[in-house]
């Protein structure tokens, strides 16, 4: 079922999608190769708490770290430890926050110095693809033209879609209805209401859709070992259009 917010807690969630926000820039300000996952996880977890709010991943389920961290063909759920980030990765950092009881979630993919150029058009596309969904979040539109324009504009580039995962309703809970996915008929889904809050996110591979869990039990990496990219924001539907709240 889906819960829809009134203003009030929409903008708690703005707080708590502001704080990841800041939380993705000082990742793109600190970010650097020689670093590990799990020193880039400490910075992200000191941060989100100097902001005031509470790590939305750390515990999740039994996660064991305050941000996903996942370099080149990872394509999310990238659990933070020993692996040394390296020049020409690209690392896509999805983080979390809890203010009031609240969540807020983003995630952006990052270059690690001079990258590749079949790297630099996959993360323009993903990005380019959460910006088209964003433009179909509108009080009216069915889900489905949210899915149908991601699909649309991977699928042109000649990249797979994720399909084992999706975006999300987000509220007090991480995940809530409805389910966002990536790809789909444009006529799918329910028609989007003015209170909604959904995750929109985009997972772009450069080859294969298919994916596969490492024996972590959390890390999906792609099937052909070819790169992915990763960009999300939390978006409320408004009488007045989509409402992105995990702007910095």
């Amino acid at each position: 079922m889906v819960k829809l917010k009134n203003q009030e807690e929409i903008e708690i969630m703005r707080r708590a999608g502001q704080v990841v926000g800041r939380t993705l820039d000082m990742v793109g300000n600190t970010i650097a190769e020689g670093m590990t996952t799990g020193e880039l996880d400490k910075l992200i977890e000191d941060f989100i708490r100097s902001q005031g709010a509470v790590p939305g991943f750390k515990d999740y389920h039994g996660f064991p770290a305050s941000a996903c961290i996942s370099i080149d063909e990872e394509v999310v759920h990238g659990i933070p430890g020993d692996r040394v980030i390296k020049e020409g990765d690209i690392v896509s950092v999805d983080v979390g926050s809890i203010v009031e009881g609240f969540y807020g979630d983003s995630a952006r993919t990052f270059a690690i110095g001079q990258i590749s150029e079949k790297k630099a058009r996959l993360m323009e596309v993903t990005r380019k693809c959460l910006e088209v969904a964003i433009d179909k979040a509108h009080k009216g539109n069915k889900l489905g033209q949210i899915s149908a324009e991601v699909q649309r504009v991977a699928e042109d580039a000649g990249y797979g879609v994720v399909r084992a995962l999706v975006g999300h309703g987000i509220g007090r809970n991480m995940h809530e209805d409805p389910q966002v996915p990536n790809f789909g008929s444009p006529e799918a889904g329910p028609a989007l209401e003015s209170g909604m809050v959904i995750a929109i996110e985009p997972m772009i591979n450069m080859g294969t859709f298919e994916v596969y869990t490492k024996p972590d039990g959390w890390t999906y990496v792609t099937a052909d070992g070819l790169p992915s990219a990763h960009f999300e924001h939390t978006v409320a539907i408004t009488d007045n259009g989509p409402d992105i709240l995990s702007m910095p």
